[in-house]
């Protein structure tokens, strides 16, 4: 998912969105644990998109803050 993407979703579903990319994360680490993942790539790319997520909600709620 892309930056601009991220940015056209509501702040409701961006939450919604980190949510479930971190349940996401906590399943495949646990295949990997278990040696059931084929494809650890999928960790970083997960681990990315959640990065970019919460860099959008901190930019969302620091300009939330400044026009306060």
């Amino acid at each position: 998912m892309k930056a601009s993407e991220i940015r056209d979703l509501s702040h409701d579903e961006r939450i919604r969105k980190l949510n479930e990319l971190k349940e996401g994360l906590f399943n495949l680490r646990f295949q990997h644990g278990i040696g059931q993942l084929e494809t650890p790539n999928k960790m970083m790319v997960n681990k990315r998109e959640i990065a970019r997520i919460k860099t959008i909600v901190r930019e969302y709620e620091l300009t939330k803050k400044d026009k306060e």
